[in-house]
């Protein structure tokens, strides 16, 4: 983001005092990236086995394990032939607790409304 970007979100209140979870949700947003996380969740894989299925080239896949790295979701091994990345899902736990506050915010709201249309269901009877 250019600094003038953050210079503007700043002056309308918004601040990311959370870079971790913005990571996380940055890496999630790839659909490539969710379905190495698929993978990953049956187990260690090499860049190459990860690659396999994909229609994209190694070092593409490369890529997308450092942008899961970076926001804590896959660690990589120490063998430096093959570095075998396996899934670190315990920062997603984050994610998961950030959209809940927002869920049990929704599911009131939406109670609300529904409680709202009964009354007014009533009144119209």
């Amino acid at each position: 983001m250019t600094q003038y970007n953050i210079s503007i979100m700043e002056r309308l209140g918004y601040t990311s005092d959370t870079p971790q979870l913005d990571a996380i949700f940055a890496a999630l947003a790839d659909p490539t990236r969710r379905a190495i996380l698929a993978r990953l969740s049956n187990g260690e894989a090499t860049v190459n086995e990860i690659a396999r299925p994909f229609q994209i080239s190694q070092p593409a896949i490369s890529r997308h394990l450092k942008v899961l790295e970076n926001a804590g979701l896959v660690t990589r091994g120490s063998d430096r032939q093959t570095r075998p990345a396996r899934l670190n899902a315990g920062p997603m736990s984050e994610a998961v607790t950030w959209l809940e506050e927002f869920r049990s915010h929704w599911t009131e709201r939406l109670d609300q409304l529904d409680q709202l249309l009964n009354e007014l269901k009533k009144e119209q009877k």
